[in-house]
């Protein structure tokens, strides 16, 4: 029997759409005014903004520095955690739980502080490979994600299936791929896309690890604020909002995963 949702249950989440998408919106609204300057509400309408920040540049190598740094920390960040995710879940280890709270540390750990820790690590061991570092550092705060994400899966797997198919005489690869592969893909795809995002527009990491070289988009929308004020600033962040939410619509539409069970 279907259960039907309460009013006061609809307009709770109305009001929590709204707060977490008002925000969003927004900067779309700014970018599009035609003064020489941000204002809220839009004046007029134009898209010169997004024209303008298309054709420079220096915006163009910080976002495509953005995704080879977001696509780099993604790979690895999936290569060590789902056997990380795999080893917690299906194995009992000695001081698993201490483990598991020093992979997850960075969730709770302010990112300034460790962008500060890792910026005192690489000066005392002399590294100047500026990239390796960029990666090592956004691997830190991303790791935590796919582990999380990956685990859940694996502790929502039902065993009978596997149990049953092996009983039936498939071999252990049949299992991993036809069983096990289907009902944890779900979430490894949500970590990689939670690992790429939160690379791709993460700050405060590298404030302090990154160079003139290695220049992703986050510091160059803090260098162009710092330069002026006008609604192209709003344009970057809007861009990188589309960007974010197309790049799950992609996963959505090409893996056949849905929003909903990605984000569950």
């Amino acid at each position: 029997m279907s259960e039907t949702v309460s009013p006061i249950l609809r307009i709770v989440v109305a009001i929590i759409l709204l707060i977490v998408v008002a925000p969003l919106v927004v900067p779309f609204l700014m970018s599009i005014s035609d003064t020489a300057y941000i204002v809220f509400p839009p004046q007029g309408f134009t898209l010169k903004w997004y024209g303008e920040v298309l054709a420079n540049p220096e915006a163009q190598g910080s976002f495509l520095f953005s995704l080879e740094l977001a696509g780099i920390v993604t790979a690895v960040s999936l290569v060590l955690g789902i056997p990380c995710a795999v080893g917690l879940t299906r194995f009992r280890t000695p001081g698993q739980d201490a483990i598991l709270a020093v992979i997850l540390s960075p969730l709770i750990v302010p990112l300034i502080v460790t962008g500060v820790a890792l910026l005192q690590l690489f000066s005392m061991l002399g590294s100047r490979a500026t990239m390796l570092q960029m990666v090592i550092g956004h691997t830190v705060i991303c790791l935590p994600y796919v582990i999380r994400s990956v685990s859940a899966s694996f502790v929502l797997v039902n065993r009978n299936l596997e149990d049953a198919a092996a009983i039936l005489g498939a071999p252990p690869h049949v299992v991993a791929t036809r069983v096990i592969w289907p009902q944890v893909r779900p979430g490894i795809l949500a970590g990689g896309v939670f690992s790429f995002i939160v690379s791709f527009d993460d700050y405060p990491i590298s404030m302090w690890l990154a160079d003139g070289n290695h220049f992703p988009i986050p510091l160059y929308l803090y260098t162009v604020i710092e330069r002026s004020f006008d609604p192209s600033i709003a344009a970057i962040a809007s861009l990188m909002i589309l960007f974010a939410l197309l790049l799950v619509l992609v996963i959505e539409k090409v893996f056949g995963v849905s929003l909903a069970r990605m984000a569950s």
